[in-house]
C-alpha cells in the first residue's frame, strides 16, 4: 500500500460494499461468460477479470473512476488499484464481499 492513498482508504474503511450479483454483472446482462471475477471496493459493482472477453472490471473502472476491486473468487483476498497500478495480497473482507464456489454459474473454463 506504500504510496497509494486509495489502497489505504480501502485498508481502514469501516464498512463494505452489496454486491451488485452474484456473477459478472454485466456479463449475465448479455449472455456471456467469464473467467474470474472482480468486486469494485466503491460501490459492489462485479465484473470480469481482463483474462475474460468482456473485461467489464476495467470497463467499470474507466466508465466511473472508482480505483479498487478486490478479488470476487473463493479464497482471494488481493486487490488493485487501477490509477496507481498497484497490488496488496490482502484487504480485509466485510460480509457479502467474498464469493462463494456456487456464484460462478458462467464460468468459461480456463
Amino acid at each position: 500500500m506504500k504510496g497509494c492513498y486509495h489502497l489505504h482508504a480501502v485498508a481502514i474503511r469501516d464498512h463494505g460494499v452489496t454486491p451488485n450479483a452474484r456473477g459478472c454483472a454485466d456479463c449475465l446482462a448479455i449472455g456471456a461468460a467469464w473467467v474470474h471475477l472482480r468486486l469494485c471496493l466503491t460501490c459492489g459493482h462485479v465484473g470480469c477479470c481482463d483474462d475474460s472477453p468482456n473485461r467489464h472490471a476495467t470497463k467499470h473502472f474507466h466508465a466511473t473512476g472508482h480505483p479498487v476491486i478486490r478479488s470476487f473468487e473463493p479464497g482471494e483476498t488481493w486487490a488493485y488499484c487501477y490509477p496507481d497500478q498497484a497490488f496488496v495480497p490482502e484487504v480485509r473482507a466485510f460480509p457479502g464481499e467474498t464469493a462463494q464456489a456456487h456464484d460462478t454459474a458462467r464460468r468459461r473454463p480456463t
